[in-house]
């Protein structure tokens, strides 16, 4: 394993970056070049076919089989063209990743010879396999049809030869088993409750939908580094590593000049992230070292995951060609920054206003702070579910550590803001509003935009941050489907937009005008949530103490925390609103928890694997050498000098002895853990048991290895250290 450790060092060093050239400089002239886009359907659709599709993409209705017909005439035309040779139905199973199964455009005619063909019944629905995806109980492994329909959407696009067309994937008797048909239901809600509240402002609003910007964080290493940790490769992390004794406390990598090979990965996967029509726009090196950040410009919440899912597989293929390997992992070095997803959530109108931006007079204003206060109180009333949404094994890892929000939920607004609030609510009453008082909240809100110009900060320790214009949701992992928070997100505001019109409407029916009654019901959300209103630092031990007088919740369970979905409030959310049905609601939860069970019974084989197999061995063998020295100034030295020379060497001797004790006694408790957790039946039990009773063994028995790496002789240490993975490229 030394062998290997300095194998991959030397091609590290001797390794020259991977250029290319894109066809054009200019970006406009590529972008989007294998998307089917409205552009292009106007120029192979018929003008019915663009007619229909056009209207079902605005109006989010499906095709009928004739209409997907017309449309795949087309669509066969322009992928040939392209140099599509396949297609495939491109999903989002509940693996966080993505699934294609390609199919050819050939076909034998009557005559035996070829053809291709391509017909609107495979372009709208494909009957794929479904028995090995995480289905939480809904289907038995022998019913193993399922279906994917086209989400028209989503464009369809081309990677390399395969025509792909997004798609929602259901059971055979109609479950979602996938992230985005209950995305897309979420949004309808969303919709539909927001352009109800904007009637009281603007008439001409008919279409709401939400907008996010992700910025991902991931890691670069080496591939030869890469295969010569085997924890990464199976775990997707370090699982034992000593610090290096510098990392990232000068903060010198932050926004620092990206490296030459580095700038290479990255132009070559944002010009194929751009030929994709994905508007990728911001670069720059991360806070850890190796550590970088994408970003790009805001779309719809729907294509804006869709890109997201696709971004990760475009850079994991283009880090191939440069001899990288990206880690997506939330935590894949300890003791680091680990990796965020940041989601920038706002809303938009048809009419080009976006909700959460302050406008140029009180009548806008008034509709920001409305949307901005239901926002509040949807985050108050769903603390747990939102949560609950963006918690998983690897992202409780990054969680409350000193470099990611902490897993309280709550919101940062600026002072400017949280005093508007605090004088809305003060100065409102239930009584008939004077004329002075109309004027002097109308007044005040009408200096918003003036203000937060200037007065607005961004709070990095808050989980749930106000940015100007928009939220800026930091909790979400970086390897995760940023579906499942969107989900939860959305839903959890039109379920509260909803309430919200209901409330008003009850309070101008008993003859009250409608700024009066929005104001009061407004008041009325600002008292209930102040609780998740919070400006300071989100890191400081007193704000946990604060955050639990508040009655906030501060779950460390991972199981725990995901079982919340189930509380009666998140089902009145989720499964009142239609996202859900009851029994898809359940499946999700069983999902999770076993995705939880696997990944730490994977990291726990790993690393019992590594332990006995690699670390134990070398430790040995460099105790036997020092045993061999300490018998040789035996046999040199009398007993006196003998005493003196080899007291050091003996002491290293029994303290690498007992750490191999202590190591190969760990890794067989554990063991004994996993089997007694693995008969357990109920998956929320095993899961519990997982976390604690083996998943504390992980870190107990990375402490004896990162001991052994400071005494062991580095000549030996069978695997890359921290030093080498982080400060190679």
């Amino acid at each position: 394993m030394a062998e290997l450790r300095f194998s991959a060092l030397r091609e590290v060093f001797n390794r020259e970056p991977v250029t290319f050239e894109t066809p054009s400089k200019i970006i406009s002239e590529y972008f989007g070049a294998d998307v089917f886009d409205l552009h292009k359907m106007e120029h192979y659709l018929s003008k019915e076919a663009y007619r229909v599709v056009k209207k079902a993409i605005e109006e989010g209705k499906s095709l009928n089989r004739q209409e997907a017909e017309q449309v795949a005439i087309g669509l066969k035309a322009w992928a040939l063209e392209r140099g599509a040779t396949h297609f495939t139905h491109w999903f989002h199973p509940l693996t966080d990743g993505t699934a294609e199964k390609h199919d050819g455009f050939l076909e034998i005619g009557d005559k035996g010879h070829v053809v291709e063909n391509f017909s609107g019944e495979v372009l709208v629905q494909s009957e794929p396999d479904a028995s090995s995806f995480p289905s939480g109980g809904i289907r038995n492994t022998f019913e193993a049809r399922g279906y994917t329909a086209w989400d028209v959407s989503s464009p369809v696009f081309i990677v390399g030869t395969t025509l792909c067309i997004p798609t929602i994937f259901v059971s055979y008797t109609g479950e979602a088993l996938d992230y985005k048909a209950p995305l897309l239901k979420a949004l309808s809600e969303l919709d539909r409750a927001a352009v109800e509240v904007c009637k009281y402002f603007d008439k001409n609003i008919t279409k709401v939908f939400g907008t996010l910007g992700i910025e991902q964080e991931y890691f670069l290493i080496d591939e030869a580094l890469y295969y010569a940790r085997p924890d990464i490769v199976l775990a997707e992390r370090t699982l034992m590593g000593h610090q290096s004794p510098k990392d990232q406390q000068l903060a010198d990598h932050y926004f620092g000049s990206i490296p030459e090979r580095v700038m290479w990965f990255i132009k070559n996967f944002e010009f194929e992230a751009h030929k994709l029509g994905i508007p990728v726009r911001t670069r720059h090196n991360e806070v850890a070292p190796n550590q970088f950040e994408c970003a790009p410009e805001f779309e719809e919440v729907n294509l804006a995951v869709d890109h997201n899912q696709l971004l990760m597989d475009i850079m994991k293929r283009v880090a191939r060609k440069h001899k990288f390997r990206v880690l997506f992992h939330e935590k894949p070095f300890s003791g680091i920054n680990g990796s965020g997803k940041h989601n920038n959530w706002s809303l938009a109108t048809n009419t080009g206003v976006n909700l959460l931006s302050p406008g140029r007079n009180p009548k806008s204003n008034l509709q920001f702070i409305t949307f901005l206060v239901n926002v509040i109180k949807a985050v108050n009333d769903n603390n747990e579910l939102i949560r609950a949404s963006v918690i998983n094994e690897s992202n409780s890892y990054r969680l409350g550590g000193n470099e990611a929000p902490p897993a309280i939920i709550s919101i940062f607004l600026g002072t400017y803001l949280t005093n508007m609030l605090e004088n809305i609510a003060r100065k409102v009453t239930d009584k008939k509003m004077t004329p002075a008082l109309k004027t002097e909240l109308k007044l005040g809100i009408g200096k918003i935009p003036e203000i937060l110009l200037d007065n607005t900060d961004r709070n990095r320790t808050s989980p749930f941050a106000f940015t100007g214009n928009r939220f800026e949701f930091r909790a979400v992992g970086s390897s995760a489907n940023c579906s499942a928070a969107m989900i939860v997100l959305n839903a959890a505001i039109a379920r509260q937009l909803k309430k919200f019109k209901e409330e008003v409407d009850v309070i101008i029916r008993k003859g009250r005008n409608k700024d009066e009654a929005i104001f009061q019901v407004l008041k009325k959300y600002i008292i209930e949530s102040e609780r998740v209103l919070f400006e300071g630092d989100g890191y400081s031990k007193e704000w946990h103490k604060e955050a639990q007088k508040r009655g906030l919740s501060n779950i460390a369970s991972v199981p725990e925390s995901i079982s919340r979905y189930l509380t009666p409030n998140s089902k009145d959310v989720l499964i009142r609103t239609g996202v859900f049905t009851e029994k898809e609601l359940e499946s999700r939860v069983e999902v999770e928890y076993e995705k939880f069970t696997k990944k730490v019974q994977i990291e726990a084989r790993v690393l019992g694997d590594l332990a006995i197999n690699h670390i134990v061995p070398t430790a040995i063998r460099y105790m036997t050498s020092l045993l061999e020295n300490v018998k040789g100034l035996k046999d040199v030295f009398n007993d006196l000098e003998f005493g003196r020379l080899a007291g050091a060497r003996k002491e290293m001797i029994v303290t690498i002895s007992d750490h191999i004790s202590m190591i190969k006694k760990l890794v067989n408790d554990m063991v004994e853990e996993r089997k007694k957790a693995n008969i357990i039946e109920d998956s929320y039990k095993k899961a519990i048991a997982y976390e604690k009773h083996v998943k504390p063994y992980l870190d107990e028995i990375r402490a004896h290895i990162d001991k052994l790496e400071l005494i062991v002789d580095n000549e030996i240490w069978p695997l890359p250290k921290y030093r080498e993975l982080l400060f190679t490229r």
